[in-house]
């Protein structure tokens, strides 16, 4: 049989899938997968989980009438193989880049993608309230959620499952992409034909004629009917002994082995014409068709950057540590010190760097899955139990347990550390992965202390602090980026939770820069480049950005202008805390605060994010100079007119 020289070429949208022969989408996955290690292996971005769904997507695509009936990704790192199916392979290039495609699916870039899905366990809620949706209104729409790689330890989609369960009338098909070691496929004929029987409307009539039937028998009736039903889920129990889905009330059927498109289509178009809830359980590899990926025991190659596509090797050795390395490190000494100390995950255990302190000490160390809400709430009760947890998350993360730091950490008074890793503008994952909000929600949390270290002398002492001295709710945060080199203090202004360090000092001044973790950096290259203008300047770097130093508030109230720099939104941010405390003590001073606007930052690398938000020191120290030459001018008009 001759095929072209690429299927791939051909693919135009999904349409074009059910008219392939299976020899031909055998070839075709095969191609994906080799479009994929090429691309990806260039841009960077989610590889492991992709070449693990391609023959489910297909198969998907196959089946399902993609836009009408909506396909929801969960996480949405799983979609490049949607996204090279739904028109969008030559844009590949542009991946994860600025004006580029998104690495998740972005509604504005297709009518295909419904959700711009980034974290994780959601697409069951979502699913749920757009069947539930297009039932009230009378349209035969199919809604698809395509959940997995980890998402499905996430409590919401359980509460999901929960209400999905009590709404039979819904025309929803869970398909399960299960990468793990969970569960075992289920082979042979009989699994096949139960499987098929299962979603069978003809199934589920004649279960009833026969409910209705027995029951009628007086006195044997319904012991005789829970003994026949007690038998179908036995024997179905000894053919897919996981099935816990169906155990819910949710029509189940699998294991089904995720790399065959004949299996998965027949299954999906029985699910397809079941008309209520079903789910498909498929298993899948993780990296398949990518020998470093099948062989990388970490994670898969679940996220890479600019790697060798035959090898695997990334092409650029990181020279400098990064903030995780040294948290990690830090880490692994304090635990040596102190066996109060545990480590919580959720589901971040090697990118939150606390990989080497499992290893040290892994009775004490615990991945909770993709749960942030347990994982904090569970700290607090180590805590109650006279423990010292630290939780490593990323910062966006933290959006999603705010109530659990609020109300089981705060409000109990638990010494709880939570670490924020990814926090301020992270660039290449979109908007929704932007560690932008953390500042602004845990100042409003009472009593929670808060570190944003410069280097990593800070962070030893923040964090040594933090499980040691402090026994409060703490946060400690940090960037992605690499280490910056460390800056010494000339200077410091208190202690403790009040110590203000002093990184230049000119006692012709007055004009005070404040800079914030990562930020502190910056705020010393604005001061020079004002001093090259002749505008002095001294530069402080508040230890704990929370509570607000009193010895911060004291060292404002001797200057004319104060400007903050954080990498966190302004509204709500640390900049504004100040201001308001500079008004209670009754400290008159001109503020400038620099961070991040109120609004979703588009795609685009760090460098290109803060760019365009003028969080730069050359734009900085434009503004704060425009703000200094006006506030002159008035005196200078003055000095004048008095000549």
């Amino acid at each position: 049989m001759m095929f072209p020289m690429s299927l791939l070429e051909s693919i135009a949208g999904p349409r074009d899938l059910r008219a392939l022969s299976r020899a031909q989408l055998e070839q075709l996955a095969e191609e994906i997968r080799a479009f994929l290690i090429t691309n990806v292996s260039r841009t960077g971005g989610h590889l492991g989980p992709n070449l693990g769904v391609v023959e489910l997507t297909m198969a998907i695509h196959r089946v399902f009438n993609s836009p009408y009936d909506p396909i929801i990704f969960d996480t949405g790192h799983q979609s490049y193989v949607h996204k090279i199916l739904t028109g969008r392979a030559d844009q590949f290039a542009t991946l994860r880049q600025q004006g580029g495609l998104s690495g998740y699916p972005e509604p504005g870039e297709s009518e295909h993608d419904w959700v711009a899905n980034s974290h994780a366990s959601t697409s069951l809620s979502w699913a749920e309230g757009m069947a539930k949706g297009y039932a009230l209104r009378g349209e035969d729409r199919t809604v698809v959620a395509v959940i997995g790689d980890g998402a499905l330890t996430g409590g919401m989609a359980w509460e999901a499952l929960n209400n999905i369960a009590a709404e039979p009338e819904l025309r929803l098909v869970i398909v399960v992409n299960d990468n793990g070691r969970s569960y075992t496929p289920t082979v042979g004929g009989l699994a096949n034909h139960l499987a098929g029987l299962r979603t069978d409307r003809r199934y589920e009539e004649t279960l009833s004629v026969i409910k209705r039937v027995v029951n009628k028998i007086p006195m044997f009736g319904r012991p005789m009917y829970g003994l026949m039903h007690g038998f179908k889920t036995g024997v179905k129990d000894v053919v897919a002994p996981q099935d816990l889905f169906s155990d819910l009330g949710i029509k189940y059927t699998g294991p089904i082995d995720g790399h065959d498109i004949a299996a998965l289509t027949n299954r999906l178009e029985q699910a397809r014409q079941f008309g209520s809830p079903v789910i498909v359980h498929c298993i899948t590899q993780k990296g398949k068709g990518f020998r470093a990926a099948e062989e990388h025991e970490e994670d898969r190659f679940h996220a890479v950057g600019q790697i060798n596509d035959v090898t695997g090797e990334p092409l650029s050795a990181t020279l400098q540590a990064t903030w995780t390395d040294a948290f990690a490190e830090t880490m692994v000494q304090l635990g040596a010190k102190d066996p109060r100390i545990v480590a919580l995950t959720a589901a971040m255990l090697h990118p939150t760097g606390l990989t080497r302190f499992a290893a040290a000490f892994p009775e004490r160390t615990f991945d909770v899955g993709i749960a942030e809400q347990h994982a904090i709430t569970s700290a607090a009760g180590l805590a109650k139990a006279g423990l010292h947890p630290v939780v490593a998350i990323y910062s966006t993360f933290l959006n999603r347990a705010f109530d659990q730091l609020l109300m089981d950490v705060a409000l109990h008074r638990c010494g709880v550390t939570v670490v924020l890793d990814r926090a301020g503008v992270t660039g290449a994952d979109g908007p929704s992965h932007n560690g932008m909000w953390d500042m602004t929600l845990t100042g409003i949390v009472p009593g929670l202390q808060l570190a944003a270290p410069r280097d990593q002398a800070r962070l030893e002492e923040t964090l040594s602090r933090a499980v040691t001295v402090d026994d409060a709710p703490t946060v400690v945060r940090f960037s992605k980026e690499r280490l910056p080199d460390e800056l010494p203090a000339v200077a410091r202004r208190g202690d403790g939770l009040t110590a203000v360090d002093l990184l230049h000092q000119d006692p012709e001044a007055r004009t005070l820069i404040v800079g914030y973790g990562q930020f502190a950096g910056l705020a010393v290259r604005v001061h020079d480049m004002l001093a090259a203008q002749g505008i002095p300047s001294t530069v402080a770097d508040p230890i704990w950005a929370l509570p607000i130093s009193p010895e911060l508030v004291s060292l404002a109230d001797e200057f004319d202008h104060v400007v903050t720099i954080e990498d966190n939104l302004v509204a709500g941010g640390l900049g504004q805390r100040l201001r308001a405390e500079l008004a209670a003590s009754g400290v008159e001073v001109t503020m400038q605060h620099f961070g991040i606007p109120q609004e979703f930052l588009a795609l685009g690398s760090r460098p290109q994010v803060l760019d365009r938000l003028g969080l730069t020191p050359k734009a900085i120290a434009q503004e704060v100079l425009r703000a200094v030459l006006a506030e002159a001018a008035p005196e200078q008009v003055h000095a004048r007119h008095q000549g």
